[in-house]
């Protein structure tokens, strides 16, 4: 099963430090949800960890080597990435594109093959997108697209997987099965899952492991039991909360309280203070 860690990792654009001095291992075999607020470096330090970035100090270490080290297509073979906001090429197909997740596997001696066609297949089965098969990428709607890029990244078939916003641009029902379906791939095939989510809520339910950043840097990192608290939530995100347990899952449930709502939910009452035993009267 491939490792993937960093250690003392600093990223930059230009002289713009993003990420800094971040040391953090992935659990094999798990799902890490990566979390922060806007603008903490949260889709900067998967850049990072897929070697799309290099760093301007520390490392990027894949099974303990550099990953800048090694060959692109060796990555490919053990690493897949789904970036933010991908771009496809004018008129491909659904199936074309995702076949490119294959590309990984071809090489001067290895051409397209059955099994290709299997992982594809399998790829569009999961993402519920095999009936736009042949359909042009152009035509689609923002979530059918996002739903075919996860399938593409399935199809890489890597031991190790990286999502940033895999639930961009889809409603609910469908982030709950995009969600579903990497769950599905973790506890199937053992892959080891990075994903950077916005949704809080939806990251303490599907996560094994939680990290909270703020500004480059870990606050926070371990079980989503003990990384989501009304405390964490308030420093990462400057939300006042409330943090119940999730009546489905179990999992911690962030309930925000906005301004409308403040005055439902008082601060707990402080204990008064002690005051001093009265003296006993002169007699």
């Amino acid at each position: 099963m491939a490792r993937l860690e960093a250690r003392d990792l600093t990223l930059a654009y230009d002289s713009a430090t993003v990420v800094e001095d971040l040391t953090l291992e992935l659990p094999a075999g798990e799902v890490t949800m990566i979390v922060g607020a806007n603008g903490c470096g949260k889709s900067t330090l998967l850049r990072g960890l897929s070697r799309l970035l290099k760093p301007a100090s520390g490392s990027v270490l894949l099974d303990g080597k550099d990953i800048h080290a090694k060959p692109a297509r060796e990555v490919a073979k053990v690493l897949g990435l789904l970036p933010q906001s991908p771009i496809a090429p004018d008129g491909i197909t659904v199936r074309e594109l995702v076949g490119r997740g294959r590309y990984p596997h071809q090489g001067w001696f290895r051409r397209w093959s059955a099994e290709d066609d299997a992982a594809v297949d399998r790829a569009l089965a999961a993402t519920g997108t095999a009936d736009l098969a042949e359909r042009s990428i152009d035509e689609l709607s923002g979530g059918q697209r996002q739903r075919v890029w996860i399938a593409m990244a399935l199809a890489q078939e890597t031991d190790l997987l990286l999502l940033d916003e895999p639930t961009t641009f889809l409603d609910v029902a469908h982030q709950i099965d995009v969600l579903d379906v990497i769950t599905d791939l973790n506890r199937e095939r053992g892959t080891t899952v990075a994903i950077v989510l916005h949704d809080l809520n939806l990251a303490a339910r599907y996560g094994d492991h939680l990290v909270a950043l703020k500004q480059g840097r870990i606050v926070a990192a371990g079980r989503p039991a003990d990384v989501v608290t009304e405390d964490l939530v308030s420093e990462v995100f400057g939300l006042p909360c409330r943090v119940v347990p999730d009546p489905v899952a179990g999992t911690p449930l962030v309930l925000p309280i906005g301004r409308h709502h403040a005055a439902a939910n008082p601060a707990p009452a402080q204990p008064a203070p002690l005051q001093p035993a009265a003296l006993p009267a002169a007699g």
